[in-house]
């Protein structure tokens, strides 16, 4: 009964998820106090050039989050193994960057409150980021409809290839329509100093935040097959026997 309940009781995170989840917490926290505190303030939006601490590495994780699910997608369909690891991956990313991509879209209507006077306008850069964003949500629709696993990969896998084709639409809209948006303030050199070091603190802390979201994420779906295929006691004790490797 006393094994038992250990085991009942054994953790399903690994010692690295766990590390990488206190560096995601120092990160977050690192980046408040530069964000919040150290950075200066801009001369002409004042302290409304501090959601591009959060709103450009949130875009930045978006793309690669639908990047890493289309070549996750390729991955599936190049190898066609029994091994589903590719389709989780790419569900997992998609998710995260479905959520990140919802932070830009907020951030990027407040900051436009306070650029433009409003907090949104149909120009090509928001107009193609809003529809990235429906397009991933219906992939993640996709995924959940009825068949196999295999079948949800399958079908999953060609519309991403077909949804990651709008990032470089959305990316380089500012470039070839002229929209209300500005250019990209890093490649402009409009940031320097203590500025520019609290936007790269915000791409770290949320770059290690995606890898410890897709890493549990893809962990939960894996769980949701075995589940559906072995039952939750076997699924439990797969996971953690994995913690324990």
């Amino acid at each position: 009964m006393t094994t038992d309940t250990r085991s009942e009781r054994r953790p399903t995170s690994t010692t690295f998820t766990r590390w990488l989840g206190a560096a995601v917490l120092a990160g977050l926290a690192w980046l408040a106090l530069f964000g919040l505190v150290l950075s200066p303030n801009d001369r002409v939006q004042k302290t409304g050039v501090r959601i591009l601490y959060i709103h450009v590495p949130t875009a930045w994780l978006a793309y690669l989050a639908f990047i890493v699910t289309g070549v996750c997608s390729v991955g599936y369909l190049w190898k066609r193994s029994r091994n589903l690891q590719w389709d989780r991956v790419a569900g997992a990313s998609a998710e995260v960057g479905v959520v990140f991509m919802g932070i830009t879209l907020v951030t990027g209507m407040l900051w436009g409150k306070i650029s433009w006077g409003t907090y949104w306008t149909w120009d090509s850069r928001l107009t193609t980021t809003a529809f990235l964003f429906v397009t991933y949500i219906g992939y993640l629709a996709v995924r959940d409809l009825g068949g196999t696993h295999h079948q949800r990969a399958r079908r999953s896998a060609v519309l991403a290839l077909l949804a990651v084709l709008e990032v470089p639409l959305v990316h380089f809209s500012v470039k070839w329509w002229r929209p209300l948006h500005q250019q990209e303030s890093v490649a402009e050199g409009k940031l320097n100093g203590l500025m520019m070091f609290t936007l790269f603190v915000g791409l770290v802390a949320f770059t290690l935040l995606y890898v410890w979201l897709v890493l549990h994420r893809q962990r939960a779906m894996a769980m949701d097959d075995m589940v559906a295929d072995q039952g939750l006691d076997a699924a439990l004790a797969e996971r953690r026997e994995e913690a324990v490797r």
